[in-house]
């Protein structure tokens, strides 16, 4: 019988390598491509980096979801550290004071572990599968796709999941930049552009994993919250609230009254954030893959890729986008 990784390996000839090799040797028979600041494999249809696919790979044979699981989902370089910042003040103000909040002292990297990433610097350095319940997780994995059976029960998604994702635009420049944030890395932007567009990108195509999840929150509303990075800063009192509410911890009529939500807003900031000690040293370390602590925090702004691309660049990738969501109701 064969196994979930050979039916969903993406190969030219579909012919899935053998189970029972090593996963490093797995991985080797994947479609490859170069061009960002290490190469991507294909797998499942979805490009990864491979340290991360060696650890998606054992996430696909272990994450097994709890009902009571909260998980952050984004794609890179869309809101990620905001997001985690949120959700980790909302879920946790009932125990934590804001005078001496965790955020003011620790990255909210560090606060909120990957699933397919462990983190040295979250407590006994545990996989996912040891943390005790509630657990409050993230990833960039297409969970939907990749682990179809074990994140959905008899009548739909066994837990809850926030998604956030941001102008395609946006989300392309901001990678541009952290990519280039690596050593010895160049990449012209037209290229990272003509890429994007072919669908490769981490964690890309990026239209595909904005749909699985879209399709889910349409399915599945009170499991699935899907929002925009432009709506957050928009509104974010109204966003947290909306957030608070999904996550099963909404404000009382005190906390509003006392100014609670705009407090999570104030300390969650981009201002706030940025202009913490902890966030402008050291860094974040996820076995091969380490960045510095201030490489997380860019403009926080929407728009910026205006400041980036010409008109006919922007105008080209909304149409590859629009293309490819034909029908589905999401746009950007």
């Amino acid at each position: 019988m064969a196994s979930k990784r050979e039916k969903s390996a993406t190969r030219p000839d579909d012919a899935a390598p053998s189970r029972s090799i090593r996963p490093k040797d797995f991985i080797s028979t994947l479609p490859t491509r170069g061009g960002w600041s290490t190469p991507l494999i294909q797998y499942n249809k979805y490009w990864h980096r491979p340290h991360v696919l060696s650890e998606t790979l054992r996430v696909q044979d272990t994450f097994r979801p709890r009902a009571d699981d909260i998980i952050l989902v984004t794609q890179p370089k869309c809101g990620t550290t905001w997001l985690k910042a949120l959700a980790f003040t909302i879920t946790s103000r009932a125990r934590l004071s804001f005078a001496d909040h965790p955020l003011l002292t620790r990255h909210p990297q560090h606060l909120v572990q990957f699933i397919e990433m462990p983190d040295p610097h979250i407590i006994g350095h545990a996989h996912v599968d040891a943390l005790p319940s509630p657990r409050l997780l993230a990833t960039h994995l297409p969970l939907f796709s990749l682990l179809p059976h074990e994140m959905s029960s008899g009548d739909g998604c066994r837990c809850r999941i926030v998604y956030l994702c941001r102008d395609p635009k946006d989300a392309l420049v901001s990678r541009w930049h952290f990519e280039r944030k690596v050593d010895g890395y160049h990449m012209e932007l037209e290229e990272a552009l003509a890429m994007f567009c072919e669908g490769v990108s981490e964690c890309g195509p990026f239209w595909d994993h904005c749909l699985e999840y879209w399709k889910e929150s349409l399915a599945r509303p009170d499991k699935v919250l899907f929002l925009k990075y432009e709506e957050i800063m928009a509104d974010p009192v109204r966003a947290v609230r909306k957030l608070a509410g999904f996550l099963g911890a909404p404000f009382s009529e005190e906390e509003e009254s006392s100014g609670v939500p705009r407090e999570v807003v104030r300390l969650c900031s981009f201002e706030t954030l940025t202009g913490l000690p902890v966030n402008q040293a050291g860094g974040v370390d996820h076995g091969n893959f380490y960045m510095p602590n201030s490489a997380f925090f860019r403009k926080g702004v929407t728009g910026d890729w205006a400041n980036h691309m010409s008109r006919e660049m922007g105008e080209k990738l909304d149409l590859v986008v629009r293309e490819k969501l034909q029908g589905s109701g999401l746009s950007f």
